[in-house]
């Protein structure tokens, strides 16, 4: 059988995630229904992980196994053709056997974009994660390099994960400002279960003053998520990229 590549962007808005669940819509069981009436055959997509319901991507990875003989970069026009308007396939190739978009994978960048402004935004409604309080840019700027390098991110791990190695490597992190829109970028060998969130949530709450910038080298080294900050909503969350 032949190996398919795809990469992915989409609004999560209208999902329960990026997993297949009984009764309700996602990214996964949606891809699956579109590849169906192209290849004509059952399909299982693989995707590179999982994203949360209401979080979006522009470089989701996933591949799959078919019989077809459309070629691999023409699979990219032939799915799209019956997505809904809110996922789409950027691109498509065959590709070896052996690629697993999951485990060969070898880090991920993730963005998160904040909208700082006292009123909130009826177009990044489903966008950006809204704060009203003045944030202070300097003090975050100053916080985000404490996150780079290998540490135990325990703290930043919501409960309900079975994960028990919790050490994980940020190779860059970047805070920019344009205006009213904060955008925090984090590149990294593996996340937690709502790790960025949690960053993100922290970083707001060192913007908003309630928790000091030099204090998140401590929040780290403690491993305890009561110390971390609050998790920043799902839709201000966006899967950028897959390494591999």
């Amino acid at each position: 059988m032949r190996n398919i590549k795809l990469i992915i962007e989409y609004d999560g808005t209208n999902y329960y995630g990026w997993q297949k669940q009984p009764h309700q819509a996602t990214i996964q069981e949606t891809l699956e229904d579109s590849i169906r009436k192209v290849t004509k055959e059952k399909i299982d997509i693989i995707g590179s992980g999982r994203t949360d319901k209401g979080v979006h991507a522009r470089g989701q990875v996933a591949n799959f196994f078919t019989d077809s003989k459309i070629p691999g970069e023409k699979f990219k026009d032939a799915i799209n053709s019956s997505l809904p308007e809110d996922i789409a396939i950027n691109y498509s190739e065959e590709v070896d056997s052996s690629f697993h978009s999951r485990y060969n994978a070898q880090g991920k960048e993730y963005r998160y974009l904040i909208y700082n402004r006292r009123e909130p935004s009826p177009l990044l409604r489903n966008l950006a994660y809204h704060v009203p309080q003045k944030l202070d840019y300097g003090s975050m700027q100053k916080a985000i390099g404490h996150i780079i390098g290998t540490h135990d991110f325990r703290a930043f791990m919501a409960s309900g994960s079975s994960v028990k190695d919790t050490t994980r490597t940020i190779y860059n992190v970047h805070l920019d400002k344009n205006g009213e829109l904060i955008e925090f970028r984090i590149n990294g060998s593996g996340f937690l279960y709502n790790m960025v969130r949690i960053i993100a949530g922290t970083l707001v709450d060192i913007g908003t003053g309630k928790i000091d910038n030099s204090y998140l080298s401590e929040i780290i080294l403690s491993k305890d998520r009561k110390n971390a900050g609050h998790t920043a909503p799902p839709h201000g969350l966006y899967l950028e990229r897959v390494l591999y």
